[in-house]
């Protein structure tokens, strides 16, 4: 009975397969370098997304965006920043436009100003 109803189903053709999304090819060293310490763990805590209120720790983080910081593992870490760049657009990128004031709402809170120096630091990474 069931092979009998199954064979009843009409085919659909979806036509061709998308192709893959454009893989954005953010500098690693600079991320490593500057974007972590400068941006997302910065000294001041105040400021870090993986600071003392671990929003955006694996560990116990709240978000889409969860870090590995004990031990720090960028190459892991990359791959989900990934995740919330625009590289076409920097400024368009969720991981901007998320802590900066007045721009998109933010469970943290607005973490610093347009025209800041962690903006800076930002629209300073190399995308490839």
């Amino acid at each position: 009975m069931a092979a009998t109803a199954l064979a009843g189903c009409p085919t659909v053709d979806l036509g061709e397969t998308p192709p893959d999304p454009p893989t954005c090819n953010a500098d690693a060293l600079y991320y490593e370098q500057t974007i972590w310490p400068e941006y997302l763990a910065p000294p001041d805590t105040a400021t870090s997304c993986v600071g003392q209120a671990g929003c955006h720790r694996l560990e116990d983080g709240r978000s889409g965006l969860r870090l590995h910081t004990n031990p720090v593992d960028h190459d892991a870490n990359l791959q989900v920043v990934l995740r919330f760049l625009n590289c076409g657009t920097p400024d368009l990128s969720s991981l901007l436009t998320k802590p900066v004031s007045g721009v998109d709402s933010h469970g943290g809170g607005d973490l610093f100003d347009p025209g800041s120096a962690q903006e800076t630091t930002f629209l300073g990474w190399p995308f490839l």
